[in-house]
């Protein structure tokens, strides 16, 4: 990867191999976790929103960390993962993806993470983990300092990833690889691309059906430029990814989520498995069982504002008489449902659906309603038994 130093905060950035795509499309290019990265082309935000939710859109998402933890088998093997994650991973079965989350001591979140175990026989005692691009340095710190001897984190610099989002994602896919069309969601497997070699997941973060479509670094403007080819694909960038996860009512690290938060907080024990909820044996379980069994403190909470205002990340959020509850982690506006969302944290008390709150919004209390998530359905693709 090529680098370019921002003279104005004296940073290195790094470039993606489908730099110079994003140019070639008209790509607005900003500083995303330490690399050039397209937040908007030139139709806009809003109409490349509306895309992924009718066709099918193509994010560039290389900047996110890939890596393989390696050992002698896949008991061994995940059980090292499972001393830091609370995630069930022991028995994650062949080709199957896992959501989960790096913690700390206290139970707060690290970073969140896919876990992926491979489809073959042949290459199990490997799990593939993609972890998020401003945490990746610190994760695999993190994670090498607490692996036995007979395990290896191996970070792998020379692939990038694409993801292709949106209802018509598989059948576009499907041209060049016929057999990602078999898989069900938070399903993988290693084919071919037009003979190019490839790791595939019916996975992604937009609410919609897609596929996550791992592959050497060298291969992925080829495998860009023909999915672009098709009248369904449209370049998408980073500011329709997050209007289109917020709607989703996922979780962006560093803002809905981080070391001050729980997964019982952050709403996120359904990635936690009935196993490992009961027996713990992850950094900060004492917390986060008792949190299980009482209740936390606080809650995220979807959050839908009165009238057409959206309210930004940092907006307090005060109970009816005016006093601070918590506070918008993200917000603005959703167009799929053509109305502000926003997420955020609530005193317990006031996490109930259908809760009346207010939005301090440029010192003036704003009503809105704590709401049940997603804002917009999920749309993932379950084959049938």
């Amino acid at each position: 990867m090529n680098a370019e130093t921002d003279s104005a905060n004296n940073v290195s950035l790094k470039r993606t191999p489908l730099y110079a795509l994003h140019l070639e499309y008209g790509g607005k290019m900003v500083p995303f976790a330490g690399y050039e990265m397209p937040v908007q082309y030139s139709p806009g935000i809003l109409k490349e929103h509306q895309h992924t939710r009718e066709k099918a859109g193509l994010f560039d998402v290389s900047h996110m960390g890939q890596a393989f933890l390696t050992g002698p088998d896949h008991e061994t093997v995940a059980a090292a993962l499972e001393s830091l994650v609370p995630g069930e991973i022991l028995k994650l079965g062949l080709g199957r993806l896992r959501y989960t989350m790096l913690l700390n001591g206290e139970g707060g979140i690290l970073d969140d993470l896919m876990v992926t175990r491979s489809a073959s026989n042949d290459d199990d005692g490997r799990l593939m983990l993609v972890v998020n691009a401003a945490c990746k340095e610190a994760d695999y710190a993190h994670i090498g300092a607490h692996l036995p001897a007979a395990i290896e984190l191996s970070p792998v610099e020379d692939r990038a990833l694409l993801a292709l989002q949106g209802p018509t994602a598989a059948a576009v896919l499907g041209k060049f690889c016929p057999k990602a069309a078999d898989l069900g969601f938070m399903t993988a497997a290693s084919m071919e691309f037009d003979g190019l070699d490839c790791h595939v997941s019916r996975s992604g973060y937009t609410g919609e059906d897609g596929f996550e479509i791992s592959l050497k670094a060298d291969k992925a403007e080829t495998v860009a430029r023909a999915l672009l080819a098709d009248d369904d694909v449209q370049p998408i960038g980073l500011g329709a990814r997050d209007s289109l996860r917020l709607e989703a009512g996922l979780c962006l690290y560093g803002h809905d989520i981080d070391t001050t938060t729980s997964p019982v907080e952050a709403d996120l024990v359904w990635s936690m498995s009935k196993r490992r909820r009961e027996q713990g044996g992850f950094p900060g379980a004492a917390r986060i069982l008792s949190e299980l069994r009482d209740g936390a403190a606080r809650r995220r909470v979807g959050i839908s504002p009165d009238g057409r205002a959206p309210a930004r990340e940092g907006t307090e959020i005060q109970d009816p008489d005016g006093n601070a509850i918590g506070v918008v982690t993200s917000g603005g506006f959703g167009p799929s449902v053509n109305e502000p969302v926003a997420m955020g944290y609530v005193s317990a008390d006031y996490a109930q659906p259908g809760t009346g709150v207010n939005l301090l919004v440029r010192g003036k209390a704003a009503a809105a309603t704590v709401v049940a998530m997603p804002f917009f359905p999920h749309r993932y693709f379950r084959k049938s038994k």
